[in-house]
C-alpha cells in the first residue's frame, strides 16, 4: 500500500501513514466461518460412525451392525434398484424433448421448455401428493375412472409400488437430463448431420450414429446426477415407499431416530451413500472435463434438422410428459384445494374456499409453517448469495493463502446427501453446548451450508469473467477492496446475484431432506407439515397449502424471468 504526502502552507511536507484495509479482516473471518460451517458438521460423520454407542471409544462395531443385518442391506439394494429405474425413466422423458428443442424443427418447443420449468418448480413432495390423489389404488381418480368405464374393481395403476415411486421421482428429476442434454446438443455443429443426409442417411439413423454419440458424455453425466438425486431424496419415498413397504436408504435412516436414537448407526449407515456420491461426482467430472466439441471448422453452424413426420411423434411425447409432470398434478391439487371432500366429484356442491380460509386464518400451525418456510428461505438465500459472492471473489482473486482449499471446502457439501447432512448438523449443533434444535437458526445454517456450492459455482464464473483492471482503478484512486467489491464488482454482477438468490430461495422453500431431522414444533416448515397432513388424511388443507406455495414460487420465478430471461432457472454454469 502506497503512502501519500500532504502539504500544509507554512509547514514542511509530511508523510501520512497508510490506511488499514479492513477488507482482509472481513475475508479472514469469512474463511473461518466457512471452516466452521462445513468442517465441524461433516467431521461428525466420521467421528460418530467410529464411536462406540456406550463406551465412547473407537470401534468398528457400528459398521459390522450395518453390514450384517438383512434389513439394512435390503434398503441399500432397493435404493440401487430405484435409482436405476428412475434414471431409465428420466432419460426416456428428457432426451427426446431435449433433442426436439435443440436440434429439430418440431413445433411446440416453447411449450416443452415451460413444461420442464414447471416440473422444476413443483416440489417433489407436492408432485407425490398429486399422484397419490390421481393413482392411489383405492380412491385415485384414474382408478375410479377406470372402474366406472370398465366395471373392473382391480386398480389400473398403483402408485404405491417401486415402479410408481420411480415414475413420480422421474417426473421431478428429468429436468436435470434435459438441461445437460440441451446444452450438449446446442454445442454440436449441424455440418456432420447435413453430410450424413447428403449421403442418404435418414433423420433417425443420423441421430443415432452422429448426434447422440457427441452428446453422450453430457447425458451420462446427467444420469449420474439423477442417480445421486434419487438415492438422497426423502419426501417422495416417505409418502409412497413407506405405505408400499418398500424400504429405501433414506426412509431407513429415519428409523435410527426412533427412541432410543442410534446416531452412531445412522452415521455408519450413511457412509456408503457418501462414498457412492463422491465416486459418481468424480466420474461425472472426468466425463465432462473436455466438454462437448462442436465438429466444425466454421464456427459451429447449427441448423434445425428437418425430421418430417417424426416431429409430430416428438411433439406428442412432449405433450405427454407435460401432462404427466405438470398439468395432471397441478390440476388435481387445485381442484382438491377447492373441494369439500376430494374423493367426491368436483361439482358446485363440492366447491368451497374454506380450505384456504382455514390455513390462512384458523390453523395457527399452518400459518407458522408458512412464515417459517419463507423466513428460512429468504434468510438462507440472502446469506448464501452474500457468502457465495464474497468467497468466490476471495478465491478467484486469490486474496488468501491456499484459496483452492477454501474452494474445495465450499463445494464439499455437494458430496453429502441432504438427509445425511441433516444428521451431521443434528449431531453437531442440536445438543449442548449450542442446543440449537428447534430453532429456525439451525435450519438456516444447514440450508446455507447445503446450497452454498450453488451460489459459489455460479458466481465464480461471473467474477472470473470480470477484468480485474476495473477494481485496480478504484484502488489507484484511494479506494479499498471492499469499496471496489461493493461499487464495481457487485453492480456489474447484479443479474448473476439476483439469479442465484431466486434459485436458492426456490430450492430452500421446497427443501425437505435437510429439514427432516432439524425441525420441531417450533420451526416446522411447509415440507415437513406436508408429511404430517398426509398421514392424517387432510388432503384438502394440504392441497390448499401446496397451491399457495406454488403461487408464491411461480410469482418469484416470473419476476426472475422478467429481469433475467426466461431460461435463467434452467442454466447451469
Amino acid at each position: 500500500m502506497t503512502e501519500q504526502a500532504t502539504t500544509i502552507p507554512g509547514e514542511r511536507t509530511r508523510r501520512r501513514a497508510p490506511r488499514f484495509d479492513w477488507t482482509f479482516v472481513v475475508f479472514a473471518l469469512l474463511a473461518l466461518l466457512l471452516v466452521v460451517l462445513v468442517v465441524s458438521p461433516l467431521s461428525r460423520l466420521v467421528i460418530e460412525s467410529f464411536t462406540h454407542p456406550k463406551e465412547g471409544g473407537f470401534t468398528l462395531q457400528n459398521f459390522v451392525d450395518v453390514f450384517t443385518r438383512q434389513r439394512y442391506l435390503t434398503a441399500y439394494w432397493h435404493t440401487l434398484q430405484l435409482a436405476g429405474v428412475t434414471v431409465a425413466m428420466s432419460v426416456f422423458m428428457a432426451l427426446p424433448m431435449a433433442f426436439a428443442v435443440s436440434r429439430t424443427d418440431t413445433p411446440g418447443r416453447g411449450m416443452m421448455f415451460f413444461a420442464v420449468l414447471g416440473a422444476f418448480i413443483i416440489p417433489p413432495f407436492l408432485g407425490a401428493i398429486g399422484w397419490i390423489l390421481l393413482a392411489g389404488p383405492n380412491a385415485g381418480w384414474i382408478n375410479r375412472l377406470w372402474e366406472g368405464l370398465t366395471g373392473y374393481e382391480e386398480p389400473l395403476v398403483n402408485i404405491f409400488s417401486m415402479w410408481g415411486l420411480a415414475f413420480v421421482i422421474a417426473l421431478n428429476v428429468f429436468p436435470l437430463i434435459f438441461i445437460f442434454a440441451t446444452s450438449a446438443f446446442d454445442l454440436i455443429s449441424s455440418e456432420m448431420e447435413e453430410a450424413a443426409a447428403i449421403h442418404g442417411a435418414g433423420p433417425l439413423r443420423t441421430t443415432w450414429l452422429i448426434t447422440l454419440p457427441l452428446a453422450l458424455p453430457a447425458v451420462l453425466g446427467a444420469c449420474m446426477l439423477v442417480f445421486l438425486e434419487t438415492i438422497a431424496l426423502y419426501g417422495t419415498p416417505a409418502l409412497i415407499a413407506i405405505p408400499a413397504r418398500f424400504n429405501v436408504a433414506t426412509t431407513q435412516l429415519t428409523t435410527f431416530f426412533e427412541y432410543p436414537a442410534r446416531i452412531e448407526l445412522a452415521m455408519a449407515f450413511s457412509v456408503p451413500l457418501v462414498l457412492v456420491t463422491i465416486v459418481l461426482l468424480a466420474a461425472q467430472r472426468l466425463m465432462l472435463r473436455g466438454g462437448t466439441v462442436a465438429v466444425s471448422g466454421k464456427g459451429g453452424a447449427r441448423e434445425p434438422m428437418k425430421i418430417g413426420r417424426w416431429r409430430y411423434v416428438l411433439l406428442a411425447h412432449g405433450i405427454l410428459v407435460m401432462l404427466l409432470a405438470v398439468v395432471l398434478p397441478a390440476v388435481i391439487l387445485v381442484t382438491t384445494s377447492f373441494s369439500v371432500a376430494w374423493a367426491k366429484p368436483f361439482t358446485f356442491d363440492n366447491m368451497t374456499l374454506q380450505n384456504f380460509h382455514e390455513i390462512l386464518f384458523e390453523q395457527q400451525t399452518v400459518r407458522d409453517a408458512i412464515w417459517n418456510t419463507y423466513k428460512v428461505a429468504f434468510s438462507g438465500a440472502t446469506i448464501c448469495t452474500v457468502l457465495g459472492f464474497m468467497i468466490a471473489y476471495m478465491v478467484i482473486r486469490k486474496m488468501v493463502p491456499m484459496a483452492s482449499i477454501l474452494a474445495f471446502l465450499t463445494v464439499s457439501p455437494v458430496a453429502v446427501p441432504g438427509i445425511v447432512l441433516a444428521i451431521c448438523f443434528y449431531a453437531a449443533y442440536a445438543g449442548p453446548p449450542l442446543s440449537m434444535y428447534g430453532s429456525s437458526l439451525l435450519l438456516i445454517v444447514a440450508f446455507v451450508t447445503r446450497f452454498l456450492p450453488i451460489a459459489f459455482v455460479s458466481l465464480s464464473s461471473g467474477v472470473r469473467s470480470m477484468n480485474p483492471e476495473l477494481e485496480e482503478a478504484v484502488r489507484i484512486h484511494g479506494g479499498g477492496r471492499f469499496r471496489a467489491l461493493t461499487e464495481v464488482v457487485a453492480p456489474v454482477l447484479k443479474k448473476n446475484l439476483l439469479g442465484v438468490w431466486i434459485l436458492v430461495f426456490v430450492i430452500c422453500s421446497r427443501e425437505l431432506s435437510t429439514a427432516i431431522f432439524l425441525s420441531s414444533h417450533n420451526n416446522r416448515v411447509i415440507s415437513i407439515l406436508t408429511l404430517d397432513l398426509s398421514e392424517q388424511g387432510e388432503y384438502e388443507n394440504l392441497a390448499a397449502m401446496g397451491v399457495l406455495l406454488l403461487v408464491i414460487t411461480t410469482a418469484v420465478v416470473a419476476i426472475g424471468m422478467r429481469f433475467l430471461g426466461r431460461d435463467f432457472m434452467l442454466r447451469r454454469n
